[in-house]
This record gives structure tokens, sequence and C-alpha cells, in this order.
């Protein structure tokens, strides 16, 4: 086994929140164990590994295959968001885009006054939901309408037909976020 395994359970064990002596008595080894092996001073065999893991739990092929690498992108700046509304009363700006393997979209929307998704109802795979910062946000989901306001928020089947309007006299901010990502 090679020489990263030790600084690998360590940033696991890290990543978890977990102390060596959390991860010892879960694992039912000796906290000295956890202690060598993240030293690099002893290598485990699979099998101690693998009981090891078992008290994050986490897999062998998982504990190989993170990526630690700082390339990864995880704090994004407001200027580094990608605009992808293509209406200009309407702002959305996306989380993450280059993310691997994303699984969920998250936006910083903005609706202007009058702002409208349009007369044909929105509609597509997975559920949503968002939560209103500030100003009012009138949401069709269905037959179901309301407007919300600041600290207001909504979840839904995404496949039910649905449109957002800001009918209020200033802009609204919405937080959102939908699985599987449709932007």
């Amino acid at each position: 086994m090679s020489d990263d395994i030790g600084t690998r359970l360590k940033l696991v064990r890290q990543i978890f929140g977990l102390t060596q002596r959390e991860l010892a008595r879960r694992a039912g080894v000796t906290n000295g164990a956890i202690s060598l092996i993240e030293q690099n001073r002893v290598s485990p065999s699979i099998s101690s590994l693998k009981k090891i893991l078992d008290g994050i739990p986490l897999s062998l092929a998982d504990f190989f295959t993170l990526n630690f690498s700082p390339s990864d992108e995880v704090f994004f700046t407001a200027a580094e968001l990608p605009e992808i509304a293509h209406q200009p009363e309407i702002s959305m700006r996306l989380v993450g885009r280059r993310a691997k393997g994303r699984a969920l979209g998250m936006l910083r929307e903005v609706y202007q006054p009058g702002a409208d998704t349009g007369d044909t109802m929105l509609r597509h795979e997975g559920e949503e939901c968002g939560l209103v910062i500030s100003g009012s946000l009138t949401v069709t989901v269905g037959v179901q309408e309301k407007t919300l306001y600041p600290g207001d928020a909504y979840y839904f089947r995404s496949d039910i037909p649905h449109r957002f309007r800001n009918q209020g006299e200033e802009p609204c901010i919405l937080i959102s976020a939908n699985s599987p990502p449709t932007f």
C-alpha cells in the first residue's frame, strides 16, 4: 500500500469530524493503531483498513477514489456565478457549474418588478425548492398559487406545471435548488 494511506485516513477522519479516539472506538481498534497508520509508521492490511473504514462508514473504493486535490472548486465569489437567464428582468446565477457529477442545481435568482417566467408553465423532471430572501414572488404550482414574502418557501415536484411572477414593486431575491439539476 502507498505511503499516502495515513494522510488520506487523517483527512477522511477530519472530514467526518471524528477524533482518533472516536474512530478507534467505532472500529474496535486501539487509538494507537489509528495514530501509527496516520503517521505512516504502520501500513494496514486491506482487512484492517476495511475494519477502520467501517467505523466511519466509508467503503474501500470511496476511500481510495475521493479526490482531495485543491483544484476541486468548493467556494465561489458572486462574480464567478454564471448568469444563465436570458431575460433582462430575470437574473439566475448558478452555483457550482463545473462541479463533477453535480446532482443538485442551486441558483441565486432576482426577479425585477413585473418579471414573469411566461404564460407557458414550466415542467421538468425532479423536485425543486426555494426561499424568498427579499421582495415578494407569486408562485403557481398546478392549481395552487401563493405570494411568498421574505422567509417564505416552496417545495414541489417539478413535473407539475409551475410559474414564477414578481407582482410587487421591488426586486425579489430568491435562493432555489433543484434535483436533478436542470441547468
